[in-house]
Order: C-alpha cells, then sequence, then structure tokens
C-alpha cells in the first residue's frame, strides 16, 4: 500500500524525525489558513504540493493548462492562487498516463533555503533477507541514475533484523556524507527515526529524496525531510489499523479495489488478454509468454495458492469489468491449489457472467484428471491447452482472429 507524502511525513514525525511544519488541505480555506500562518510565523517561503500517487509532479501540468504541481509561494496571495488551481484539478505527469489524477489534498509547507541536498532509504534486501540502509551524496536526483553513474557514491548499512540498527551504523553514514558538528548530531537521530518508521511500519520501502540540510527561518542550518515516500507491506496492515485508515481509494483503480476485497493480487494493463493465474512467478511467466507469442496482457491477476471458487468466480468478473479484454487464459498449476475447484470455479463463473470471449484453459498438477473431467463435462466452449506454450499460442491466436 502505497500512501501520500503528508502522511509518511506525519509517521517520520511520530519517529523524532525532523520534516517542514505544514499541513494536508482539502479546501481552499483550509489551504488559506495553512499558509497565512506559516507566513506570519517568520517563514519567507513556502511550497504548495499536489498530493497524488505519482512521480513527477513538479514537472507535471493540468489538464486546465496550468504548469507544475509542486510551486514555490512568496507571498500569501501566490500561494492562494497556487492552491486554487490545485485542488480539484487534474495533473498529469509521466506516471499517471495521460488520464492524470485529480488531486484532493494538497501540502502547504514551510520551504527552507535548501544548502545541501541528500538522498535516504531504508529497503529490503532480498539478497540477504536483511533491512538495508542506503544513503548517497547526490540527492535530488533518480538513485536509480546515480547506481548507473557514480555507484561510489552510494553508501550502504545492513541492518541486523535481530538487534536493530545501531548508533555507530547511523555515524557512519552521517559520516559519508560529510556532515559535522551540530548538523551530524541531528542527522544520526534522523537516520535513527527513519529506521525506526520502517521497521515499526513494516514498510517495504522508506525513501526520502530529498533528505537536506536547510537554513531555517532563524538562520540556523538543520537537518529535515523535505520530501518522504514510504510504501506498506500489504501482508502487514492487519497489524496497524491507524496506518490502513491512510489509505486513499481515490488513487486505486476501482479493479483493483474489488480485487482486493477477495484477497485477489490484480493490476491492470494495456492489453487485450486476460490472464487468471495461481502464483505471481506463474503469472509473471504467463505474461511474457502472452507476448512472446504476440500478444498483449491485460492484467496481472494472482488467485493465490489456495484460492477458493468464489475467488475464481470474482476474478471473472474483474475481469469481465475491463472492457479491452478479448480473450482469457487461466494458467493453473496445483500445488497446494486444487484444479478441480479451478475447474468448478470456472464453470460456475462462465455460466454467471454468461461468457462469451474465447476462454484458454491450462490445467496441470494436483488434481488435474478431476479438474480436465469437470470442464469437459460442463458442456461450455472451452479451449484446452496442453501446455503454457500451447494455449499461449491459442489465446493470442484467437484473439488476432
Amino acid at each position: 500500500m502505497n500512501i501520500h507524502e503528508y502522511q509518511a511525513k506525519q509517521l517520520l514525525k511520530q519517529n523524532g524525525v525532523a520534516v517542514p511544519a505544514g499541513d494536508p488541505c482539502k479546501t481552499l480555506e483550509e489551504a488559506t489558513t495553512a499558509a497565512k500562518r506559516l507566513f506570519d510565523s517568520g517563514h519567507s517561503l513556502i511550497v504548495i504540493k499536489s498530493q497524488i500517487h505519482a512521480g513527477g509532479r513538479g514537472k507535471g501540468t493540468f489538464t486546465h493548462g496550468f504548469k507544475g504541481g509542486v510551486k514555490l509561494a512568496k507571498t500569501l496571495e501566490e500561494a492562494v492562487t497556487y492552491a486554487e488551481n490545485m485542488l480539484g484539478k487534474t495533473l498529469v505527469t509521466k506516471q499517471t498516463g495521460p488520464e492524470g489524477r485529480v488531486v484532493q489534498t494538497i501540502l502547504v509547507a514551510a520551504a527552507e533555503k535548501i544548502v545541501k541536498e541528500f538522498y535516504l532509504a531504508v529497503l529490503l534486501d532480498r539478497a540477504t533477507s536483511r533491512p538495508l540502509i542506503m544513503a548517497s551524496t547526490e540527492g535530488g536526483v533518480d538513485i536509480e541514475e546515480v547506481a548507473e553513474k557514480t555507484p561510489e557514491k552510494i553508501l550502504k548499512e545492513t541492518v541486523d533484523p535481530a538487534v536493530g540498527i545501531q548508533p555507530y551504523q547511523a555515524r557512519r553514514i552521517a559520516r559519508g556524507l560529510g556532515l559535522k558538528g551540530e548538523v551530524f548530531n541531528a542527522a544520526v537521530k534522523l537516520i535513527m527515526g527513519v529506521y525506526k518508521t520502517s521497521w515499526e511500519c513494516d514498510a517495504s520501502m522508506v525513501e526520502i529524496n530529498p533528505l537536506a540540510i536547510v537554513e531555517t527561518a532563524s538562520g540556523k542550518e538543520s537537518i529535515m525531510c523535505v520530501d518522504a515516500k514510504i510504501s506498506l507491506d500489504d501482508n502487514a496492515l492487519y497489524r496497524h489499523a491507524d496506518i490502513l485508515a491512510m489509505r486513499d481509494l481515490a488513487e486505486e483503480s476501482p479493479l483493483e479495489i474489488e480485487a482486493s476485497k477477495f484477497s485477489l493480487n490484480y493490476i491492470k494493463l494495456d492489453g487485450s488478454i486476460a490472464c487468471l493465474v495461481n502464483g505471481a512467478g506463474l503469472a509473471m511467466s504467463t505474461m511474457d509468454i502472452i507476448q512472446h507469442y504476440g500478444g498483449l496482457p491485460a492484467n496481472f491477476l494472482d488467485v493465490g495458492g489456495g484460492a477458493s471458487k468464489d475467488q475464481v468466480s470474482a476474478a471473472f468478473k474483474i475481469i469481465l469489468s475491463d472492457p479491452n479484454v478479448k480473450a482469457i487464459f487461466v494458467n493453473i498449476f496445483g500445488g497446494i491449489m486444487d484444479c478441480n475447484v479451478i475447474a468448478n470455479g470456472i464453470v460456475e463463473a462462465v455460466k454467471e457472467t454468461g461468457l462469451t470471449l474465447p476462454l484458454i484453459v491450462r490445467l496441470e498438477g494436483n488434481n488435474v484428471v478431476a479438474g480436465k473431467a469437470t470442464l469437459a463435462a460442463s458442456g461450455l466452449t472451452i479451449i484446452s491447452g496442453d501446455t503454457m506454450a500451447d494455449a499461449a499460442k491459442k489465446v493470442v491466436a484467437a484473439v488476432n482472429s
């Protein structure tokens, strides 16, 4: 689950991490009040930031012609104008696609003078099965670009989850960033707080870009998280009712929301061949083989290792809600999964939905003989695939014809 920048900063602040003063605002009145409060407290510059689940906001363009989803304001009048042009308007960025996203919330925050930018993140390193802290002096730049061009500028600290981050590790990162004096001590505390946030929230990623040395309104240098992104592990949300309440359904695909109600892993894509598969690895392979034979997948849909008949039926309904779908490829390898359960779910779903699209099914594994018998006895028009490659060829041919 992703959350907005202002929500990420709220979680970080709870763990002692310094973030700029600011407030999320859903109305023009709230934005005006927040901006006035910041100017009255001595800030000479504030920032108005559109809150959507997509990157590239600053370089985005609103559909009514206003450019930039992140704006700096020197006066209250400027701040109000920017807020008015963002709230309720559709912002298009490289990550939103041409349809864009409606800005329901903006963050009105202090824009301290940035002296130096850094990068900081806590990730899960799957190679070591441990949390990994990454930092770089190249803040404000895509970390992938830094890794490719100047990998020596990336600092890494692997954390033993049994004991957590140690102060010497935070000091080593701060030293590697070239920090000194009071800023060094503040950075050590901040790094410890960022790690604590990641661990206690069951985050899959916490990214601070930029982490910055700033000159505050009083003229003193400090270090704080100017921007923040947190992605959370869906499987751990049952432990975090407060974080689950932060979920913004307006930022998610309606079909993905519906799928989550049935514990289905669904991601809509742009193709015409719908996939219903058990297991994420097999689902990825299924999408690959569809493209290998000249087709385009319409979705990623993993029903999991032990799907029920009701889940299969729900999966079909979600697939058929996508008007781009021209054929359906069911690819099941039964390990824990009982192929006959899937077969019964398919039969029930086809009858209930009145499916007329080509349906190609490949079953293999646990109780496959009974599953194939169920499909054969159903009287439905189902194309059988003997192998994954055979089924992929048949579904692509069905779409092309």
